[in-house]
């Protein structure tokens, strides 16, 4: 198991929403770069003081290397975070 560190920073994100309303992320920049989101391997929802966020755990070739890491996001204020890396 690959151990992830949390960063807790704002992205740009490019997602695509089910008629649902059901988000999932397709790719998002980070410091100029931009990272395609190859697999979502599992979306969960959590509520921290009040505020209901949908976590995403992901995977995507980075640097030549399969990485997991995830993202967040806030349903109140529609913002993407990616949280652990």
């Amino acid at each position: 198991m690959v151990s992830m560190k949390i960063v807790m920073k704002p992205i740009e994100m490019i997602a695509w929403f089910s008629k649902d309303g059901i988000a999932t992320p397709v790719r998002y920049k980070l410091e100029g770069k931009v990272i395609k989101v190859e697999q979502v391997t599992s979306r969960s929802e959590e509520k921290l003081a009040g505020n209901r966020m949908i976590i995403y755990r992901c995977q995507s070739e980075i640097n030549g290397e399969l990485r997991p890491f995830e993202l967040k996001y806030e349903l109140r204020t529609c913002k993407w975070y990616l949280f652990k890396l």
